[in-house]
């Protein structure tokens, strides 16, 4: 028998070569009775083996503690024995990573000498001072439980180390444990250690000399060998701390603090009287016997589970922002419930919704309540920093992201270990083409000058493949707060984010889901922001205000669905991808409820699971709905008999295969890391041999297998649809209704959504909206709307300049006289840089003054005007030169990223005789299988993964945006225009649905880029 009391996972970022999983799974394998997983500061990997210890049954115990490097004379490892030492644990790596940069940390003496509660095992370094000296110091302080810990690597100076454990056994009395210092679950992983091992230390493997593991026995090792190793004594040792250590993950329980409840009353009682208050705002009418029936409901489950505390957290955070003005909006099976609603966490009338109640908090399964709260991406820091202002830092943090390899990260880190040049890498990565669902990049190696028969070559090909998915880092995540009672390294360790005043536990979602705690997602949308700018710029106008629940209060708009059927949705939320654009005129959505599937359906999982067209067909009246049984079809009536959403699929294993609660549950994560672990198919038998013995036919069976394989880590789920869904109509409602306040809002909220400014201007020209370009006299910092002769037109904003930051615009603003600058001179006595000066004449900003952007910047080349001496001089315009079309459109795409009075493509049209070309306007006339000439500029390239390596192409010309579909062999074959374009010529046969959507079969491209050598314009490329 044999315990390993040291083993770092790759959670020891960039040291350790596997996962905790791969560790502990190993570990059972070889017969050992116990592993510890001892990361560096860190208890970021415990619950990665904890959760693989579970999933499989392993017959193992688990260790938590942790690897510390006090200086260069004492490094040491602390193993939790019981809870008390669990949470000491935590607080050690907590005041450590605290006192440091992020990714760092610092050990203070006062860390050990608190020490209660853990095992400590001491590694000697070999020198025979500070080992001395740090002896003696563990011998005073006799509180600490302290071991040697004796590692035996065969790596030549086991001689010295083994001279170091005898000196010290004769002099002091502490036992000896046997540890390894594992690095790896297998000798296999050795050159992935180098790898990572020199990624670390920034130098080639070839630098690395002695500092470079010599062999592979820093790897689990056989339980024969290890008896050879080390002495009996020190194995027993071993094993008996090891039986000293019975702490376990399970035994952590999660506390909500308790000061959001006024003395006197249970938190059900309170959460109550909340839900009383938000009745009379919700509901001023009245409640209906159902609804007030659902929230009695509700509410039993609520106090059933012990969530009155996680829902008054919510509210508390919800009222705070509606109190400054934040506009947010609640997500998730459990947001749209009543109770949510009359809370105000979210907009979406229960009434409109009520198939969803029954999915409110899954109690079958004890999931924690699903509900994530976005609020305006601009101002959700202000939530976040009340939040630790009213918990503190010590109370609460934001759960952490693991960064993980992707394949440019691995290859190039790869690469720089084994030798290659940084440059010859990045020239190889920019010309490989992921997407090319033939030719692996493997293979696309051999035409950029990297033979296979190189066994460096080789090296780096299954380098990179093992680097894939690795942990690099810990990030922060992009919203979930842990919030806790007690300090919160009672529960986790806790460390510093790389943004100031942001604190981050050591767990990622995953993670705290695993453990079954509960987290508060404080997310950021940027549509909330454009729509409460639009608000705000609408309730000055009028006296009813307008907001979310006014809208969706005044029900299902016949000419608002008219729009968006007719797929006029740029700029609005959701709906407005090339994607969403071209299924819009196929659903034709004519309520809310087909938003919510609208939304749901253009996905990964409805389309891997082969569910859009058999959808479509049934709703336009072509394909009858039939259901093998009642208990089907209560799942899936709504959506005319085929699954779209997440929960229909688990509902489905549940009422047709016979799924238990905590079944459905391990199918559901299951289904979201299949194509990581291929777990899912654990489950087919299972899924199968259950629906066949209730009656359903095989091929019914292993077709919903398939669609369940579809929906794995894509599916999209109801509940959050149907949130979206309000917004994608509010969105639309204000585009149709207020389309100059909407665009303006845009502007304003950007960088958001999919589309440039440039697109959001040439949108609102094709919608007949008078756009201006900046002008000192006339714009303010941020866009806005003018009336002029009654008519609402967009005026540019000073900040759409590049070049002029926000403190020199908001200054020229200030201090602009009530009639405006008179001068260009006036303008430069202001207290602004020069580069910025230039900046506004370059915009064309001096327009109003001097006529053109040359004159302007001519006269800002006399230094003299702007002395007091020569005020009363007059001005003489020297420069007799004034930019041509062409030049004026290149300095407005140079300076603010658009043009407001041309387009690229009508100004070529203008000097270039394009009659070959057809325009995307009148794209509509040419028939179907015809062969046509396109040119625009290209605004985005997607490759979709449900989409075998097709390419979808957005161009734009001075009429409207054309989809371009490219086929794998075509971007092959044209593979430098298809991926640099900037001005695309597309030969190719138009598609045209029975529907009217257009697509162009690209044949022939031509880069004609060249035309426009100077034009600056940026695409958005396969994000």
């Amino acid at each position: 028998m044999y315990c390993e009391l040291f083993c770092q996972s790759h959670y020891s970022f960039l040291t350790g070569a596997s996962s905790p999983a791969e560790l502990v799974t190993t570990a059972s394998f070889l017969g050992y009775k116990a592993v510890a997983i001892t990361d560096e500061c860190s208890v970021a990997g415990i619950v990665r083996a904890y959760g693989a210890i579970k999933e499989q049954r392993l017959p193992i115990k688990l260790i938590v503690g942790s690897y510390f490097v006090f200086d260069e004379t004492l490094a040491f490892i602390l193993l939790c024995p019981n809870k008390a030492a669990y949470a000491e644990l935590c607080r050690i790596i907590t005041n450590a990573r605290r006192r440091s940069e992020k990714g760092e940390y610092q050990l203070a003496e006062w860390d050990l000498r608190t020490l209660r509660h853990c095992k400590l095992i001491w590694l000697p370094s070999g020198n025979e001072e500070p080992d001395n000296h740090w002896a003696q110091w563990f011998t005073k302080h006799s509180n600490i439980h302290t071991h040697i810990g004796a590692q035996r690597l065969l790596d030549g100076h086991d001689h010295t180390r083994f001279s170091t454990y005898n000196r010290l056994a004769q002099q002091f009395h502490f036992p000896f444990v046997a540890c390894t210092g594992v690095l790896m679950h297998h000798s296999d992983q050795l050159p992935l250690q180098h790898v990572l091992h020199a990624t670390r230390v920034h130098q080639p493997i070839d630098n690395l000399g002695r500092e470079a593991l010599s062999n592979a026995e820093r790897s689990l090792r056989p339980l024969k060998k290890i008896t050879k190793l080390y002495p009996e004594k020190w194995i027993d040792n071993t094993l008996a701390l090891a039986e000293q250590c019975h702490f376990s993950l399970a035994e952590l329980r999660y506390q909500y603090p308790a000061e959001l409840v006024p003395k006197g009353k249970t938190p059900t009682d309170y959460l109550r009287e909340c839900v009383e208050a938000g009745i009379k705002v919700r509901f001023p009418e009245g409640l209906s016997d159902k609804v007030r029936g659902l929230i009695e409901k509700e509410m039993r489950l609520i106090e059933e589970q012990q969530y009155a505390y996680f829902f008054l957290t919510l509210y508390d955070i919800v009222q705070f922002a509606k109190r400054q003005g934040i506009l947010y909006q609640g997500r998730g099976s459990a947001a749209n419930s009543v109770v949510c609603y009359c809370l105000e966490i979210t907009a979406v009338d229960p009434r409109q919704i009520n198939v969803l109640f029954e999915r409110f908090i899954s109690k079958e399964r004890d999931e924690p309540p699903d509900i994530d709260v976005d609020f305006e991406h601009q101002r959700r820091e202000e939530v976040i920093q009340y939040i630790y202002q009213k918990y503190g830092r010590e109370r609460t943090a934001i759960a952490a992201t693991v960064i993980c390899y992707r394949f440019k990260s691995a290859f190039k880190d790869a690469g720089k270990a084994l030798g290659f040049s940084e440059t010859q890498l990045s020239f190889i990565i920019k010309q490989i083409n992921r997407r090319d669902s033939v030719i692996p990049w493997q293979s696309q190696l051999e035409h950029l000058g990297l033979s296979k028969e190189d066994k460096k070559v080789n090296l780096l090909i299954e380098m990179t493949e093992q680097l894939l998915g690795t942990p690099r880092h810990l990030s922060q995540h992009v919203g979930g707060f842990v919030i806790s009672a007690g300090p919160l390294y009672e529960l986790v360790a806790t460390e510093n984010a790389a943004m100031p005043e942001r604190t981050i536990i050591q767990w990622d979602k995953d993670d705290i889901e695993t453990l079954g705690l509960l987290k508060v997602d404080i997310l950021a949308l940027g549509m909330l922001s454009a729509i409460r700018r639009a608000f705000d710029l609408i309730n000055a106008q009028f006296p009813v205000p307008v907001n979310i629940p006014f809208i969706t209060k005044l029900g299902d708009d016949p000419q608002v669905f008219d729009m968006i059927s007719k797929a006029d949705t740029v700029g609005v939320f959701q709906i407005e991808s090339r994607a969403q654009m071209s299924m819009l005129p196929r659903l034709k959505p004519r309520c809310y409820y087909d938003l919510v599937v609208q939304i749901a359906i253009v996905r990964p999982g409805p389309i891997q699971g082969d569910m859009v067209h058999p959808y479509l067909l049934r709703r336009n009246g072509k394909e009858s709905i039939s259901y093998p049984s009642e208990e089907v079809k209560e799942v899936l009536s709504r959506t005319m008999g085929v699954p779209i959403f997440q929960e229909q699929v688990i509902q489905l294993a549940m009422v047709a295969a016979g799924f238990s609660g905590g079944e459905a549950d391990q199918l559901r994560r299951a289904m979201a890391s299949w194509k990581k672990d291929g777990r899912i198919f654990e489950f087919r038998d299972k899924l199968i041999k259950g629906m066949v013995k209730r009656g359903y036919n095989e091929p019914f069976a292993n077709n919903l297998f398939e669609q369940i394989k579809g929906f794995a880590g894509y599916g999209f789920p109801e509940s959050h649809s149907a949130s979206f869904a309000v917004l994608a109509y509010v969105s639309c409602w204000l585009k149709f209704y207020f389309p100059v306040e909407f665009y303006v809002a845009l502007l304003n909220s950007w960088p958001m959504g999919f589309y440039t400014p440039s697109q959001l201007v040439q949108d609102a020209k094709r919608h007949n909206i008078c756009v201006h370009p900046p002008c000192i006299n006339r714009s303010d910092f941020a866009h806005k709307v003018v009336n002029l002769a009654g008519d609402k037109q967009i005026q540019l904003g000073l900040t759409i300049i590049k070049g002029l930051g926000e403190t020199a615009a908001q200054y020229v603003c200030s201090q602009r006289p009530k009639q405006g600058y008179e001068s260009i001179e006036a303008v430069q006595k202001l207290a602004i840089r020069r580069d910025e000066r230039e900046a506004l004449a370059s915009a064309g900003a001096f327009n109003q003054l001097s006529g053109n952007r040359y004159e302007a910047r001519w006269r800002m080349m006399d230094q003299q005007a702007t002395l007091p001496l020569f005020d009363s001089l007059p001005i003489e315009n020297s420069l007799n030169r004034a930019p041509n079309e062409v030049e004026d459109l290149l300095e407005d795409y140079a300076a603010t990223g658009l043009c407001t009075n041309n387009h690229p493509i009508a100004l070529l049209s203008k000097k270039k005789n394009l009659n070959f070309i057809t325009p995307a306007n009148q794209l509509k006339t040419k028939a179907h299988k015809s062969v046509v000439k396109v040119l625009g500029c290209v605004t985005g390239r997607q490759a979709p993964g449900t989409a075998a390596g097709v390419t979808f192409i957005t161009l734009e010309d001075h009429t409207g945006n054309m989809n371009i579909v490219v086929w794998v062999a075509t971007a092959r074959a044209q593979q430098a225009t298809f991926l640099k374009s900037t001005l695309l010529q597309v030969n190719g046969i138009i598609e045209r649905s029975k529907e009217g959507v257009i697509h162009i079969i690209a044949g022939k491209l031509i880069d004609r880029t060249q035309w426009l050598t100077s034009l600056n314009l940026a695409s958005r490329d396969f994000h």
